[in-house]
């Protein structure tokens, strides 16, 4: 992870894109398991407080942010995330420890991401 010197949290925080329908949708369903364990902010609301992160990346992936600073995207970050919730550490684990998931995660991350409207239409 990379630190951000800038900007603290009292707890972790999940930045998306707030202009991709299928981010909403999927934070949405994540924060109602995290409850009040992680905040989720749009990049348009809070990516001027992190000039090292791009627009353009903020665009092509979520970050998050534990409340040290330090920050990941990508798979590692949904994993992060979903560790907040009860029984979610699991991906977290496999992500840190078996040979290949975290390249398979990754690219998996990458090909959702590039083709957002088409997983928006395929998710209930």
């Amino acid at each position: 992870m990379e630190s951000i010197p800038i900007k603290k949290f009292k707890k972790p925080v999940l930045i998306y894109d707030g202009d991709c329908e299928f981010c909403r949708l999927w934070i949405a369903r994540c924060s109602s398991l995290t409850k009040d364990e992680v905040d989720y902010c749009s990049s348009q609301d809070v990516g001027k407080d992190y000039p090292e992160i791009s627009l353009e990346l903020f665009k092509s992936s979520v970050y998050f942010v534990d409340s040290e600073g330090d920050f990941c995207s990508g798979a590692q970050a949904v994993f992060k995330t979903v560790a907040f919730i009860p029984g979610g550490n699991w991906f977290l684990l496999a992500y840190k420890r078996v040979p290949g998931f975290a390249s398979i995660s990754e690219w998996s991350y990458r090909q959702v991401a590039k083709n957002r409207k088409i997983f928006s239409i395929l998710t209930p």
